[in-house]
């Protein structure tokens, strides 16, 4: 199992938020890049990048830390946040971003997202941010009517890189994953899907490992001290 450390950018810094919320913001490191450095350093073989000024305004806008991050970091890294046209996909990759995540724009224009994924294979993954089950978009701040099962019905034979479920409400808690609704979603889904939200202790990782989830992403918990990346890392193989 991976285990994907996260690092959420806010204004060039490395921030967290409690449940998605721009209000409830903690700071970890001016220098995003050497948070990842050390994330490295650790042991991750995988970083989630996200930048949260992107996801409101519609467009990449820590791009500096983001470069920064992959001059220095040899590992690959996924970005999330404010991509949702052609031109910033194809900007992004050609930084070294190994695959790009999209999540408003896909569910505002599914089409667009099947284009995309044809357009750079293996290179799209598809970022799936839920609320009591339903769908939520632009930076969480909405929620649509569209339930999760609905939307992988219809992309699930698209050649998706992976498919990043969140759920809003374990997101920055620490109260532990949504095991039930993962491993089903990972049952269901042709590819990779990657659990993100509310992981915050070994336990957690390793019952997602047993249900059969193969990667999930860690934040808060490694950045609060409540769990290492090393055991982190232990928990995902034993």
């Amino acid at each position: 199992m991976l285990v994907i450390p996260a690092i959420d950018l806010r204004n060039g810094k490395c921030v967290r938020l409690k449940q998605g919320d721009y209000a409830q913001e903690t700071i970890y490191s001016d220098l995003p890049w050497k948070m990842a450095f050390d994330w490295a350093e650790q042991g991750a073989n995988y970083l989630h990048l996200v930048d949260l000024d992107g996801a409101k305004t519609g467009r990449i806008e820590n791009s500096k830390a983001v470069r920064e991050i992959l001059d220095k970091v040899k590992v690959p890294c996924e970005l999330g946040g404010g991509i949702r046209d052609e031109k910033t996909i194809a900007e992004a990759l050609s930084w070294g971003i190994d695959r790009v995540i999209i999540g408003t724009k896909a569910i505002q224009d599914p089409q667009w997202l099947f284009k995309m994924t044809v357009a750079f294979p293996g290179k799209i993954a598809l970022g799936i941010d839920a609320k009591e089950g339903k769908i939520a978009v632009a930076g969480w701040l909405e929620v649509s009517q569209i339930t999760v099962e609905q939307f992988l019905e219809k992309v699930n034979d698209w050649p998706l890189a992976a498919i990043i479920y969140t759920d809003i409400s374990k997101d920055g808690m620490l109260s532990g994953p949504n095991v039930e609704t993962t491993a089903l979603l990972a049952s269901k889904a042709k590819s990779l899907v990657i659990a993100s939200g509310g992981v915050s202790t070994t336990t957690d990782i390793k019952n997602l490992r047993l249900a059969g989830v193969k990667a999930c992403i860690v934040g808060k918990a490694l950045y609060d001290g409540k769990m290492s990346l090393s055991d982190a890392l232990e928990a995902a193989v034993s």
